[in-house]
């Protein structure tokens, strides 16, 4: 109550003395008679009555816009500052395209480098329909309003300072009302600002949903993988094992030793843990030492694993599925079998991996990219697709043709020493 009436007679004050101001050497040089005087105080007294009747507007309708009545509300400039849980450049991309989208917009100034923006906004007529509109004087309608944002950089996050001011000199504030223009504005951004981050909120929730399901699906699919042998493998491993312990025992221990081996380490993990590089390898070395006593002459096994890398942290399960894939897809097709290689070598820090990484290659000299398929079917995208939900950017995968025939494919991981 007290902060209305103050702005009404300070108000009222100000136009006052500005009238006597104008009357007075008026009334001293061109009116010395009677006549002309109460024609003068009549005039001050309408002119008054109108400046007041402004104000009461300005004030009714800073009451209907915020609710209530204060030196703040009340104010023509309006000062807000909003804190953004987001990155300076974005929380500035955000801010601009609500200040665009203001009604009245017809000049942008932006610069992005320097984080701040201005737009000049055309001021409307409150009312319309006002038929006694030469009392805007008190409003100066017809010019623009403006709104400033600069963004200071806070850590992750933006602090964006909003300023809604008309267009003109504060010293005008005296005289001129803006009939709440500039507190709608600032209202206005708020409720714009508040529902595009609870928009972009709603968004990453989804986001975040989608990826946990996801990974919770590659995790299932992954727990299906320890838990399957496949059955071909493990009967013929059985059956040779069984003629073996009446031709040859030490070679039928020697089998079923590594089907233990490879079936302890298929045994399921517990959520999504990492295994290392030295018991993927033993996994794969059994298997394949199982594959070489079948197979005999017609597979040969190469592996040069640096010891210092064996106990680096590796995806379980990824290497067993290059190594079946080159059997599968490359040596058994062929007629005379042929190589098997598991090489590692270690990656230096870049701007990909800070610590370093590793990368595990796996090669053969079998049929390479044929019809019948080199291994670019589920369990290599499988591979990519669990790469890419436990790293991200940070791993990658890469499948080409080796030299002179065959196939080579290599995981390379940020590395860390289990």
């Amino acid at each position: 109550m007290f902060a209305s009436l103050f702005f009404i007679l300070r108000l009222a004050f100000a136009w006052f003395v500005m009238y006597l101001l104008i009357v007075i050497p008026l009334h001293e040089l061109f009116f010395r008679n009677a006549r002309s005087e109460g024609f003068f105080v009549g005039f001050g007294f309408i002119f008054i009555a109108v400046i007041v009747t402004g104000a009461f507007s300005h004030v009714n309708r800073v009451r209907l816009i915020a609710g209530k009545l204060s030196s703040a509300t009340l104010s023509r400039r309006q000062r807000r500052q909003v804190e953004l849980p987001m990155e300076a450049g974005e929380a500035f991309d955000l801010v601009e395209a609500a200040m665009r989208e203001l009604p009245g917009v017809h000049a942008v100034e932006s610069a992005r480098d320097s984080l701040q923006s201005r737009v000049r906004i055309k001021r409307p007529s409150p009312y319309p329909g006002d038929s006694v509109s030469w009392k805007h004087v008190v409003s100066m309608h017809s010019m623009r309003n403006q709104v400033s944002m600069t963004v200071t950089p806070n850590g992750d996050a933006g602090s964006v300072m909003l300023i809604c001011e008309p267009e003109r000199a504060a010293w005008t504030d005296w005289f001129c009302i803006d009939y709440a223009t500039n507190l709608e504005n600032a209202e206005a951004l708020s409720r714009a600002i508040a529902r595009r981050v609870a928009e972009r909120r709603r968004t990453e929730k989804v986001a975040a949903v989608e990826s946990a399901t996801e990974k919770e699906l590659t995790v299932a699919k992954l727990s299906l993988l320890h838990a399957q042998v496949e059955p071909h493998f493990l009967y013929n491993t059985l059956a040779s094992a069984q003629i073996l312990t009446r031709s040859d025992p030490a070679r039928a221990d020697a089998m079923l030793g590594n089907l233990i081996t490879y079936l302890r380490h298929s045994l399921p993990r517990t959520g999504d843990d990492l295994s290392t590089l030295g018991v993927e390898l033993e996994r794969a070395h059994a298997y394949l030492d199982i594959l070489k006593i079948r197979m005999g002459a017609r597979l040969n096994l190469q592996i040069d694993v640096p010891l210092h890398l064996r106990g680096m942290a590796f995806p379980p399960m990824m290497l067993q599925t290059l190594v079946e894939n080159a059997i599968k897809h490359g040596l058994e097709p062929q007629s005379g079998g042929g190589t098997v290689w598991i090489l590692a070598r270690e990656i230096p820090g870049d701007a990909r991996m800070p610590c370093g990484g590793v990368a595990v290659t796996v090669a053969d000299d079998g049929r390479g990219f044929s019809s019948e398929g080199a291994g670019t079917g589920i369990g290599l995208r499988n591979v990519r697709e669990r790469l890419r939900l436990a790293y991200g950017a940070a791993a990658a995968f890469n499948i080409v043709a080796n030299f002179p025939a065959g196939v080579a494919a290599t995981i390379s991981v940020p590395g860390s020493v289990q």
